[in-house]
């Protein structure tokens, strides 16, 4: 009688089926709750003003305020606060100064913030700046 001579060694083996199934469960999740920032959605009010004739300048940077003082650049936020970080951000959109200025604030944005924007422009050297408005809804006179 052989005790151990003819002992087969055990085979490990990992079963990754339950663990596929885990992973695929929480990649699910995750992409279910997760939010998408998207900014050409944001939902800036501009403040209301009397209709002009001017036409509107093609292919503008676009510099956006929200009501808390945000800014964003072409549809980017600028992560950091103050003037620095502002110019820097408009530094690396590569625009040269001759090109159209679009700013557009919110109505309650505090006047700091739009101050701060224009400052920044002008010590870039921007030379054509527009402030975006709606039109006043009021009866306009005859």
């Amino acid at each position: 009688m052989k005790l151990g001579g003819s002992r087969r060694e055990d085979e490990f083996e990992i079963n990754v089926i339950s663990l596929i199934d885990v992973l695929l469960t929480l990649l699910m999740f995750f992409v279910l709750t997760t939010t998408f920032v998207q900014h050409r959605q944001m939902k800036v009010t501009l403040p209301q003003a009397s209709e002009s004739k001017d036409e509107a300048p093609k292919n503008p940077l676009i510099l956006m305020i929200d009501r808390e003082g945000h800014f964003f650049v072409n549809d980017n936020e600028v992560l950091r606060p103050g003037i620095d970080a502002l110019k820097q951000a408009l530094t690396e959109t590569g625009a040269d100064h001759d090109r159209a200025v679009q700013l557009r604030a919110d109505g309650l944005t505090p006047h700091q913030a739009v101050v701060t924007a224009m400052d920044a422009l002008g010590q870039l050297g921007f030379l054509h700046l527009s402030i975006a408005t709606t039109p006043s809804t009021e009866a306009k006179p005859k």
